[in-house]
């Protein structure tokens, strides 16, 4: 189900509200930059990301491809630290995007929607702003995925850290747990793109980069990531931590 992420009364941390941005490059960024090229290739194109948190990956879509790359995001800390590598960061929300129709060739949210106050109007915006022929790449939570990885809240206060099974309870008690972020089934996501002239380019659920997890347990924790990587190409995908979806506007 999708739901608008109300959160309980009371201050809230950011983490809650907006989730973590990448604050260092590690295997399992480097890996989702390589999906990215592979599905909407970066070279020499103009590329826009939405959501860019501190700015780790517009920083490489410059150095590595020679994009021409803008980005928003909406919070001010995170867009002023951005600006260090990309310098047209601006501060914007996803529903109302401040860029013309049909500018951008590569269009991308990589773990962004499932935080915005509407998931179909920042996808209709990600439409309206991508030029025909141009692809958009949406990275967002697997509503199978067995542990929800922003925290819950319990009798009004946040619990910050992973939880387990809470996104496999009906929406009734997963919306009250996890109200401040949103998780998908590949319906759900589907359902975003009702009535946009877009076509599926590429569309699976990937496992996440387990880099802490190998950072404590050395060669057990990749031994975990090449059999969880393994299982993407099993019908056990369903179980991945993120949803990938390419579209191509028509």
């Amino acid at each position: 189900m999708s739901h608008s992420p109300i959160l309980p009364s009371g201050s809230a941390p950011l983490a809650a509200a907006r989730g973590e941005p990448s604050y260092v490059w590690r295997a399992g960024q480097e890996r989702r930059l390589a999906l990215i090229n592979r599905y909407a290739p970066l070279t020499g194109r103009r590329v826009l990301e939405v959501g860019c948190g501190l700015g780790m990956y517009t920083a490489q879509y410059r150095l590595r491809f020679n994009a021409e790359v803008e980005a928003f995001d909406v919070e001010f800390a995170r867009v002023a630290q951005a600006r260090a590598t990309t310098p047209h960061a601006l501060i914007a929300a996803g529903e109302a995007m401040p860029y013309a129709a049909n500018t951008f060739d590569v269009v991308i949210a990589n773990e962004v929607i499932e935080h915005v106050t509407d998931d179909r109007a920042t996808v209709a915006e990600m439409v309206r702003v991508c030029r025909p022929g141009g692809r958009i790449v949406i990275f967002c939570p697997n509503r199978w995925y067995p542990v929800e990885q922003h925290g819950h809240y319990w009798r009004g206060q946040y619990h910050f850290g992973n939880t387990p099974l809470i996104n496999y309870l009906p929406d009734r008690w997963r919306n009250r747990l996890a109200p401040h972020v949103r998780t998908y089934t590949r319906r759900s996501l589907l359902r975003l793109l009702a009535g946009q002239p877009v076509q599926i380019v590429h569309y699976t659920r990937i496992f996440g980069g387990y880099d802490n997890i190998i950072a404590r347990a050395g060669a057990a924790g990749r031994l975990l990531r090449a059999i969880l990587y393994a299982l993407e190409k099993t019908p056990l995908r369903v179980l991945g931590l993120s949803h990938l979806l390419v579209v191509e506007k028509q």
